[in-house]
């Protein structure tokens, strides 16, 4: 329980990294240009910055969750943190393009 609970965590910090990041390269682009497809990234940014601040949440400071992540199977950990991991990889994609 222990790696995954830490690799989630983490995966999850570093989504939070990213889309600050993104967020601050968009947020200029779209005070600069005001182009409409800049404002879409910016509230896909939001909403994945809002997600990732929860499941930060859960994952550190809720015991229920903790607890609950701790007794299920495996199976379910591994699910969880290959969500998290897949998220971080289309961000670093994400970012990669961005900053290009």
């Amino acid at each position: 329980m222990e790696i995954w609970i830490h690799a989630v965590r983490g995966a999850a910090a570093a989504n939070l990294l990213l889309l600050v990041a993104l967020g601050s390269v968009w947020l200029r682009g779209y005070r600069q240009h005001g182009a409409r497809h800049t404002l879409g990234l910016l509230v896909f940014a939001g909403f994945l910055l809002v997600e990732n601040v929860l499941w930060l949440y859960f994952y550190v400071f809720h015991s229920s969750f903790v607890g609950w992540f701790g007794s299920v199977g495996t199976d379910v950990q591994v699910g969880i943190t290959l969500l998290c991991g897949l998220e971080l990889l289309a961000l670093l994609v994400l970012t990669r393009i961005t900053w290009a």
